[in-house]
């Protein structure tokens, strides 16, 4: 989606698994931007792409090791403004005559706080106004010795060139992660980079609609097309976007799969066969989903079942149409968590049940038009789309749905059981007018079962774990912080009104060490 009327940045990536928080801070900023794998850019490439200015991701590798990546050689010839970020700026470092150690008992992981240097830097405008900056670490090697023409204007206790620069070459290199949310001011420093840089700005997700119709238009030609359609944010918008490109190419599949929340497909159905007047296929497959789960309690075997089940039934109705194309709603931190979104060696955490690619056996080619957006991104999107409020702020849901969060086997009752007690969970934080505080909740229901006592009978049912999370961008997230009057007032509701429950718990996991997601 390359428009050559912006100004453009370029950000090299090195295999970070936040590689992608660098560009939504930039496209905050209304700055276009593009991730390429390392091993993508050479100099043929920087001359074709003729970037504004460059930003170098961390990554996982050290530039210890001779096969480690680097950048090309010949982009610190270029007389652009450079920016080195963790691994970026051992990188710069070492390909400009520093030296960068491993071990001595320099590592970081975490918070840190960085002091000042007594000299000024424009890229610090706004920074140390109150004292030591508290930022993200996340380092095994360090700087030990910066190259020749840079200075050191900040430091941590284990990373004594935690800030760098060479002002006259407007190069500029920090440990340190500005764009997490753990380092609180790192978006000012991204600001001053791209001002040093000379961007204008004029990035919005009004562009970013009309370039990906376009796009699309382009990709999709006359051909028809079917779209994944789970009633989520993510293939809500992606579904209307895609009418909004092609219209009546367009066919939306909703696979009713017998992991849904109570209700949710007549809400899905609803809303785009009245009121979008899309042409609409609910497929009613629960018996061959839950048939193929029955009994299955690997996660990564749930996932692939019912990713590889999508796929069969996206074939069986795209044929009749004769689509050439499959549409999902594929969002950046499903790819990264699933395979390196760019090629480079981030490391799968979770494989998700829409990335990874198409069967040779199915005669479709993909459309992610929102592969490299966030959810906040995502949701922006569809009010520029004009999708009501109702859909734009959902919650985000899991394609696989249900399945994940009854971790251990599935059985049909188990099912019934989560999706009453994930009913009244979400009734209660509605009640209480909190909705819109929380990034994602849901129940997960617990392979054991407890005793309890209720009445003056002894139980053994299931234990469930409630789960509220804030997010921006679904790459970090903290629980949410319940008063216990809500919780207790919630676990008396989900053991009096739901039958299979007498134990309910909260999940206090951040994201890390966690995920979002129980499976």
């Amino acid at each position: 989606m390359t428009d050559i009327s912006h100004d453009r940045l370029l950000i090299i990536d090195f295999g970070s698994q936040v590689t992608q928080l660098i560009a939504r801070r930039l496209r905050e900023l209304n700055v276009y931007c593009e991730i390429h794998p390392f091993n993508n850019v050479d100099f043929t490439f920087l001359n074709e792409f003729n970037p504004k200015a460059v930003i170098l991701s961390g990554g996982p590798s050290s530039v210890t090791k001779n096969d480690s990546p680097r950048a090309p050689k010949e982009l610190f010839g270029m007389g652009i403004p450079l920016l080195g970020i963790c691994y970026g700026q051992q990188v710069m470092m070492h390909q400009l005559g520093g030296k960068v150690e491993t071990g001595h008992g320099t590592a970081e992981f975490g918070r840190a706080y960085v002091s000042q240097n007594s000299n000024q830097l424009n890229i610090l405008e706004g920074w140390f106004e109150s004292g030591d900056e508290q930022v993200w670490m996340s380092h095994g090697d360090h700087v030990s010795e910066i190259a020749d023409g840079f200075e050191v204007y900040g430091t941590s206790p284990n990373a004594p060139f935690a800030i760098t620069a060479d002002t006259n070459r407007n190069f500029y290199a920090v440990q340190f992660h500005p764009e997490v949310h753990h380092t609180p001011n790192g978006a000012k420093l991204y600001e001053n980079f791209i001002k040093i840089a000379g961007f204008t700005g004029d990035w919005t997700m009004g562009a970013y609609r009309e370039q990906a119709i376009a796009s699309i238009k382009e990709t999709v030609g006359d051909n028809q097309v079917i779209c994944g359609l789970s009633g989520g944010v993510d293939s809500s918008v992606a579904a209307v976007l895609l009418h909004e490109a092609i219209g009546d190419q367009l066919t939306c599949v909703f696979v009713d799969h017998g992991l849904l929340r109570m209700g949710e497909a007549e809400e899905v159905v609803t809303m785009f066969r009245d009121h979008y007047n899309m042409k609409l296929i609910h497929a009613d497959e629960q018996e061959l989903f839950l048939g193929q789960l029955d009994g299955q309690s690997d996660p990564e075997t749930k996932r692939k079942i019912i990713g590889k089940l999508f796929i069969d039934v996206f074939d069986k109705y795209a044929k009749p149409i004769g689509a050439k194309f499959l549409a999902q709603g594929t969002l950046y931190p499903d790819v990264i968590e699933s395979v390196s979104f760019s090629g480079g060696p981030s490391v799968t955490i979770k494989s998700h049940h829409n990335v990874g690619g198409l069967p040779e056996k199915m005669d479709m080619a993909l459309v992610e038009p929102l592969r490299e957006l966030f959810k906040d991104e995502v949701r922006e999107l569809g009010r520029e789309l004009g999708l009501p409020s109702s859909f734009v702020g959902r919650h985000p849901f899991p394609g696989p749905g249900l399945a994940i969060r009854c971790p251990g086997e599935i059985t049909r009752e188990k099912l019934e059981i989560l999706r009453k007690a994930d009913a009244v969970y979400i009734d209660q934080i509605r009640k209480h007018n909190l909705y819109d505080d929380i990034w994602q909740a849901f129940v997960a229901i617990l392979p054991v079962r407890t005793v309890g006592v209720m009445g003056d009978g002894r139980t053994y049912d299931f234990a469930c774990a409630l789960r509220a999370v804030t997010s921006v961008d679904g790459m970090t997230a903290d629980y949410y912080p319940f008063s216990h009057e809500f919780l207790g007032e919630t676990a008396t509701r989900i053991i009096n009104e739901v039958e299979g429950i007498n134990r309910v718990t909260y999940d206090i996991t951040s994201k890390p060490p966690g995920t979002i997601e129980w499976e």
